[in-house]
């Protein structure tokens, strides 16, 4: 699984990007926080329409992009092993 700490518009909300970290960490889940230089988020239309939100994104890591994807189902589970977690925090 991915945590994402940075795209192409900028860092995305340091608070959260922990807060999933740490979470992720206690449940020993299997992640890696990463940038993307090159990829911008749906994020970016959001603050730039002038929300005020805690931003982050997450998944769970895909091979190749837009042609051909493929993720592992380890990742996927991770995915939503984190975000049932941070939702019943």
């Amino acid at each position: 699984m991915s945590i994402c700490a940075k795209d192409s518009g900028g860092p995305y909300n340091y608070d959260l990007v922990t807060t999933l970290s740490n979470i992720a960490r206690e449940l020993e889940l299997d992640y890696a926080i990463d940038v993307y230089p090159h990829y911008g988020s749906d994020v970016e239309a959001t603050l730039s329409a002038g929300y005020d939100i805690r931003h982050g994104l997450i998944g769970p890591g895909v091979y190749a992009s837009h042609n051909y994807e493929r993720s592992h189902m380890d990742g996927v589970r991770n995915t939503y092993e984190l975000v049932r977690a941070y939702v019943q925090r």
